[in-house]
């Protein structure tokens, strides 16, 4: 009798945590990989991306590698550039990527992913919505919520003390975005920048993170998230977990 009851036991215990481990709720996709000035934030970023996938029961797959981009991209919830431009990805891979979009895929682009070479693909400047251009120094700001009812704004304050590259950007393909954070340019100096370069201000309106339909999925933009340091600050993760969470599923948003 003991033997049946312990076996019932063994069954009882080995089942249940083995299906509530495998109950994640979507998978994303990570693309970060090492260049010149953006290198060090990859180990704590990702130990950090990480620790909110395993909270927040999601599915991460980092990768350094492009070619992942010849794969089964309809697995993933979303695809997030991280730091990383898209040039990296050679014509197929791009290709693929454009299918995954137009297929009602997901795309989430941080800081340096969002600086792309002019006419090199000009779909994803597109998908980007605004093209970056020169930017000032890292400063010290003030960051500015304009959209409370965007999760990407909810766990950091209304009016936020943040020292980044405020980008400065255009719009030559005349698209449309739905901004959430802003810079004021009062508080930190818009033309401080490099010897034989040329920053002008870009007054009220300087979105620094928005969303944007695209293709038949949904686009999340962040342009702050400069050094590694940033990836321990809770309330830039708290962004970046928002800006997750509403690129893969499309919930959280306050009507």
């Amino acid at each position: 009798m003991k033997t049946i009851a312990y076996a019932l036991l063994a069954l009882a215990t080995s089942a249940v945590p083995a299906a509530v481990q495998a109950d994640t709720q979507y998978k994303v996709l990570v693309l970060a990989m090492p260049s010149k000035y953006h290198y060090e934030y990859i180990p704590i970023a990702r130990d950090s991306l990480e620790r909110l996938a395993k909270l927040h029961s999601f599915d991460l797959s980092w990768t350094s590698k492009t070619e992942t981009f010849d794969g089964d991209l309809g697995q993933y919830a979303a695809v997030i550039f991280l730091n990383t431009p898209s040039e990296e990805l050679n014509p197929v891979q791009r290709k693929r990527f454009e299918d995954y979009m137009r297929a009602g895929g997901n795309a989430m682009v941080v800081h340096r992913a969002a600086i792309a070479q002019p006419n090199v693909w000009p779909w994803f400047e597109k998908l980007v919505g605004r093209t970056v251009g020169v930017h000032p120094m890292l400063q010290t700001g003030v960051v500015r919520t304009t959209d409370r009812s965007f999760p990407a704004t909810y766990g950091v304050p209304e009016r936020w003390i943040w020292s980044d590259e405020f980008y400065v950007t255009t719009n030559p393909y005349n698209q449309t975005i739905s901004t959430v954070l802003t810079v004021d340019e009062t508080t930190y100096d818009p033309t401080k920048i490099w010897p034989g370069q040329v920053s002008k201000p870009m007054g009220k309106d300087h979105p620094i993170a928005w969303h944007r339909p695209y293709e038949r999925g949904r686009v999340f933009v962040t342009t702050l998230g400069h050094n590694g340091e940033m990836y321990r600050d809770p309330d830039y993760m708290n962004h970046l977990m928002g800006g997750i969470y509403w690129t893969a599923t499309g919930l959280g948003r306050v009507r």
